[in-house]
């Protein structure tokens, strides 16, 4: 199996309000995404090492963007104001992610020197198991 960089990405879109899917690669600088699972520490008074069991399943997703009013801007816009699931889809080195997600805030910030940028927040919603494919 080969190794692979971060370099190259073949998707790395998700939905506008209207649930069309749209490739913000361009717009995003970085991202990060993680699929934890949550324990339930179960050990008990007998043992000397810690005893788990896995419970739910989540997925978090952050896409931090330059401002571009007919790119990113156009998805990220519409969640202050509407409540729908997003699909956020996720493409490296043949593998894909896809993951029904409620975007949670639109911050934008500029900086001193002028940078127009956001950090946006998503989290999974509607209880599939995140799976890679």
């Amino acid at each position: 199996m080969a190794k692979s960089s971060g370099l190259g990405w073949t998707t790395f879109s998700i939905d506008n309000a209207a649930g069309t899917p749209v490739d913000i690669r361009n717009d995003t600088t970085d991202l990060q995404f993680a699929t934890p699972r949550a324990v339930w520490d179960v050990t008990g008074i007998d043992k000397s090492a810690n005893e788990r069991l896995l419970l739910l399943a989540d997925a978090t997703v952050t896409a931090n963007t330059v401002f571009n009013p007919t790119g990113a801007h156009t998805v990220f816009s519409t969640i202050p104001s509407t409540s729908v699931l997003r699909t956020v889809s996720i493409g490296v080195g043949g593998k894909s992610l896809a993951m029904e997600m409620l975007g949670t805030d639109y911050p934008l910030q500029r900086s001193n020197s002028g940078e127009l940028t956001a950090s946006v927040p998503f989290s999974l919603a509607d209880g599939t198991v995140p799976t890679w494919s």
